[in-house]
């Protein structure tokens, strides 16, 4: 039995362990935090909450990434 949550990134089904703390999981995407926007579960989630945000079951996420004349949708 698997210990890993399923979640949806950008509408892809994507794989963590429970309570991975959201800058963690940017991580295991490869993303670089400091370029990127993330909109949890319909709401635009400031950084402030960025480190007490623990993924959960069934989460969707949209991520973009800052890329030069505008913004670039990440999957």
């Amino acid at each position: 039995m698997s210990n890993q949550i399923t979640l949806k990134v950008n509408g892809e089904t994507r794989t963590c362990l429970p309570k991975t703390l959201l800058p963690n999981f940017l991580e295991e995407l490869g993303l670089n935090p400091r370029l990127i926007a993330v909109e949890y579960n319909g709401e635009i989630l400031h950084r402030q909450f960025w480190a007490q945000t623990e993924m959960q079951l069934g989460d969707k996420l949209e991520i973009v990434t800052i890329v030069g004349g505008g913004v670039e949708v990440k999957s």
